[in-house]
């Protein structure tokens, strides 16, 4: 038995503890969803855990960490019945073993508002004696008729200076910082909002686990960056693995057929790789691809290995930081 697999048996044992109580701190946590002509889709999960603290900006690491451990420890709620609701159509689910949730819903012609549309997710029916609980409001982005294209960016080491490629320091920033605490990269915020122009839809797809969701949306609030859907994994995968990060871009570019789309990531791990094969499955809806540089040895020719094979007029750009990837936009006409 791997890893893994041991701690999803462990983790499993721990939820089954309670199984057969009333829960009593029921909870449905919907996350940004995101929708369009070509339907909805909403994600989230189930939890019998207490809503979290914000953070406070006089706090300190002791708070900030608690904070964070209880993202992590939780109590995820399996086969709960649900019912989610977008403009008026309904769609029935049911959480699965993680208590996660993914429904797609059909969208009717002219029923989404841009660029939000407000949804409920509430509970169908009782579940272990719980039959009351509040429904759950949603918010699903929908990109404006005038766009001129979609942004989708990588979260760590991106936008959001993690240092993913030393283990220990990115384990004890997360877990000792806060959405008011961590560190955007120098220009940013500000360049995402010039690419949004106030219009085009900004999704983040990052391989950062859905129990980061609450703290990622934070952190782009307080550092003004522009809103959407933050795409996400499971910490530990299930019994099919992890999903791809590539499954999730697709679901973007599926779901928003109309749109072209900006790709933003980082050299620290497989963003190279994994928009190189993006470009190759939709040569006609990228418009360029930016890829910052953070490796700690710059020399050890993985994006390189990318760069040098690209066969595609899209753009690849590996950039030193937020003005570099600015300029090169700027000749593209993209701000």
């Amino acid at each position: 038995m791997n890893l893994q697999r041991w701690v999803l048996a462990a983790e499993r044992a721990w939820d089954s503890r309670r199984a057969d109580g009333t829960p009593e701190h029921f909870r449905i946590e919907p996350y940004l969803g995101h929708g369009g002509p070509a339907g909805t889709v909403v994600r989230g999960r189930v939890l019998d855990n207490p809503l979290g603290s914000e953070a406070m900006p006089d706090e300190g690491v002791r708070a900030a960490t608690r904070r964070t451990l209880r993202h992590f420890v939780t109590d995820e709620l399996p086969g709960v019945p649900l019912r989610v609701t977008v403009a008026g159509v309904s769609v029935d689910a049911e959480s699965d073993r993680e208590g996660y949730f993914l429904v797609r819903v059909p969208t009717l012609a002219g029923s989404l508002t841009s660029p939000w549309t407000t949804g409920t997710v509430e509970l169908r029916g009782d579940y272990r004696g719980v039959t009351d609980a509040e429904p759950a409001l949603v918010e699903v982005r929908v990109p404006a008729a005038d766009a001129r294209f979609g942004v989708l960016s990588d979260v760590d080491d991106t936008i959001l200076e993690t240092g993913v490629q030393r283990a220990l320091r990115m384990v004890v920033q997360t877990f000792t910082g806060s959405a008011l605490t961590r560190t955007a990269f120098p220009g940013a915020p500000e360049l995402y909002r010039d690419l949004a122009a106030g219009v085009n839809p900004v999704f983040y797809v990052s391989s950062s686990p859905w129990n980061l969701h609450a703290f990622l949306l934070a952190f782009l609030r307080h550092r003004d960056f522009p809103l959407g859907p933050v795409l996400l994994r499971d910490l530990l995968g299930n019994r099919h693995g992890r999903e791809q990060k590539h499954t999730r871009i697709r679901e973007v570019l599926d779901l928003h057929p109309d749109l072209s789309f900006v790709l933003l990531g980082d050299s620290g791990e497989h963003d190279p790789q994994i928009y190189a094969d993006i470009v190759r499955e939709y040569p006609a809806r990228i418009l360029a691809v930016y890829i910052r540089e953070v490796r700690l040895n710059p020399g050890d020719g993985r994006v390189e290995t990318v760069s040098d094979a690209w066969d595609s007029d899209v753009p690849f750009v590996l950039c030193a930081d937020s003005d570099a990837v600015r300029r090169h936009a700027k000749g593209l006409g993209l701000l």
